[in-house]
């Protein structure tokens, strides 16, 4: 019963938690693939006061430190964005927006994981359409085919207009994204605001976990009075936030389930001295330490905690294997229409850290029981049950 009750929160430690991993990975791939990338290069200040006033904030559309990023390893793509803000009209109706012109041929590799509703993507430089957000798109009231006017304050303080076609209408894993934001190819973007620069460099990287690695590399290699390099955890607050929430969520968890198995431990380690007060009365009268009953006692206790933690490490990872291949279906998180298919994703760190947790109550709870063998009084234990 003690081994069952250690390799039941085990998995059930690893099953939540591996949820929440999986959770956090899809969060960050998408993220990552929808909007941010892994790096952005930036004028500095852009963050703070660009977005108001992107104009002062240009980065040169041609240079060598650009060609050179290119060259880095480990950076699959970069792609140039330009961000502008403006009013999108079609017929009566009349909304803000937050747009980007971006380069379509290297976005379809960064952006990957934006996934298009109606209609179809961006897919060349130098044509004359844009791609809505699905929440804006439902706001002005327009569909893939429709025809919209952009209008835009542009570099030289004049308005500007253009008239463009929609070419389809796209949705994140971010409505807030999805209500304001759109694309226009970067060379419309450029004519629109008559300027032939960009506001932002965004790198993708063949691989997340050497974002760090990246960015110290690249901030050694620019200049710091011409570009600020910015890491995607930088720019994700949703997402940080979300790790912070969870991993609170988790952390609950596991003291629940600690506390749980401390108790079922002690108490099962306890029922086990009075059992065998006998043998302990005479394994002392034999010459035994009283170090030497304590000390068995606890490795008993750690060697269920870590039978236990390998059992349930051992199931908990069958269990979630199977459930990810069959799937979990959920439901639209808040104000989305699109459910997804979840799975369970048991790393190494966690399945160590159920291991762990195994071990570390397991042996807490033998302490006190232990101890209480050790300072019997020899004389009553043998005269016990007599």
């Amino acid at each position: 019963m003690a081994l069952l009750t250690v390799a039941c929160g085990v998995i059930a430690y690893l099953l939540a938690g591996g949820f929440i991993e999986w959770i956090f990975a899809s969060m960050r791939e998408s993220t990552i693939r929808s909007q941010l990338g892994h790096i952005q290069i930036v004028k500095p200040g852009y963050m703070d006061k660009g977005i108001a006033d992107p104009y002062n904030f240009l980065l040169p559309a041609n240079s060598s430190e650009l060609q050179n990023i290119e060259r880095t390893p480990d950076i699959v793509n970069v792609a140039q964005r330009l961000a502008f803000s403006g009013l999108l009209s079609h017929g009566d109706a009349t909304i803000s927006f937050i747009g980007e012109g971006i380069e379509p041929e290297r976005e379809s590799v960064i952006s990957d994981q934006i996934h298009i509703r109606t209609g179809k993507n961006l897919e060349k430089s130098d044509e004359k359409s844009v791609l809505l957000g699905e929440g804006l798109a439902k706001n002005l009231g327009v569909s893939a085919g429709d025809m919209a006017v952009l209008l835009v304050t542009a570099a030289n303080g004049t308005p500007n207009a253009i008239e463009v076609k929609v070419s389809g209408t796209f949705f994140t894993a971010a409505k807030e994204f999805d209500d304001t934001a759109l694309r226009l190819p970067i060379d419309l973007a450029r004519k629109l605001m008559r300027v032939q620069s960009a506001t932002s460099w965004v790198l993708l990287l063949n691989n997340t976990e050497k974002t760090a690695q990246a960015t110290n590399q690249l901030r050694q290699t620019l200049s710091s009075k011409n570009f600020e390099v910015i890491p995607w955890t930088d720019l994700a607050d949703f997402y940080n936030k979300t790790v912070i929430l969870f991993g609170k969520q988790v952390n609950l968890m596991k003291l629940i389930i600690a506390v749980i198995i401390i108790l079922t431990i002690s108490n099962t380690q306890t029922m086990s001295v009075l059992e065998r007060t006998t043998e302990i009365g005479t394994i002392m009268a034999t010459g035994s330490r009283r170090s030497e009953i304590l000390r068995m006692f606890i490795i008993e206790g750690v060697l269920i905690g870590a039978i236990g933690g390998l059992i349930g490490v051992a199931l908990g990872y069958g269990v979630a294997e199977t459930l990810s291949i069959i799937g979990i279906p959920m439901p639209p998180p808040p104000g989305m229409d699109t459910g997804f298919t979840a799975a369970i994703t048991v790393t190494t760190n966690l399945a160590l850290d159920a291991l762990l947790l195994a071990l570390v109550t397991t042996l807490i709870a033998s302490i006190m029981p232990a101890w209480k063998a050790s300072r019997m009084n020899v004389v009553d234990a043998l005269r016990c049950n007599q």
